[in-house]
């Protein structure tokens, strides 16, 4: 006794085809809120940077990166020298600079 063999064949879902490019949109979708959310501010954040370090000139106070507090002495094209205490100057590099103080800021602290 031999049972009949019978094939089922599988179809797709009526919505298969949409489903891939519901899946494109997510992932566009997914990378733009990325980009709003962390690579855009970022860029932002370099920009300012950038035009703040353009901006230096002597007599800014300035602290660095390590925390180092001091008044711009001089300013080169990559370098600045900065005064930290009377007759005592160190070079720094012009990115190493996180922050210019409002005037008169060393002179309070």
């Amino acid at each position: 006794m031999t049972l009949p063999t019978t094939f089922v064949l599988a179809q797709a879902a009526p919505g298969a085809a949409s489903s891939g490019l519901s899946m494109i949109l997510l992932m566009v979708a997914l990378f733009g809120v990325m980009y709003f959310m962390t690579i855009r501010p970022q860029m932002k954040r370099q920009k300012e940077h950038r035009q703040m370090v353009a901006g230096l000139a002597k007599g800014d106070e300035v602290v660095s990166n390590g925390g180092i507090a001091g008044r711009v002495d001089d300013v080169g094209e990559t370098f600045i020298t900065v005064e930290i205490a009377p007759n005592v100057k160190i070079k720094l590099q012009k990115s190493a600079v996180q922050q210019v103080l409002p005037k008169g800021t060393l002179k309070s602290s």
